[in-house]
């Protein structure tokens, strides 16, 4: 299974919070499966970051590369056919990053590892 990492879930997996359902460590730990963080969470990151929002246990400048490396988990680049789909959503979800990483999951066929109920209304596969 290819699986895409909210920005949320990608938090919580580097530091095995408990607000991790038991399917989705699970799925997180399979290691027949391939694993992506977009570059639209590490924005998403890096711009709540830079507004006081969150904060990051590691310096910011390896954050991304560091984490992903350690748990395995891949770099999803944002390329314009996957954000030819924002047009065909529905307007359900207001947070644009949200909106990319759907479009993401679409375009590529990947599984949105997600707690959002409003990204499970889409016409995308999601677990949880």
């Amino acid at each position: 299974m290819k699986l895409l990492l909210d920005t949320c879930t990608f938090l919580w997996v580097i530091v095995d919070h408990e607000a991790l359902s038991g399917k989705s460590r699970t799925l997180f730990r399979d290691p027949t499966n391939i694993i992506f963080l977009s570059v639209v969470s590490g924005w998403e990151i890096m711009l709540k970051y830079s507004m006081g929002k969150l904060q990051l246990p590691t310096p910011t400048e390896h954050f991304l590369v560091t984490q992903r490396s350690r748990h395995s988990i891949n770099a999803l680049p944002l390329e314009e056919t996957a954000i030819v789909h924002l047009p065909k959503l529905p307007a359900l979800h207001k947070d644009p990053f949200d909106r990319m990483l759907i479009c993401q999951a679409i375009e590529h066929e990947l599984t949105l590892l997600t707690p959002d109920p409003l990204i499970t209304q889409y016409a995308v596969r999601t677990a949880w």
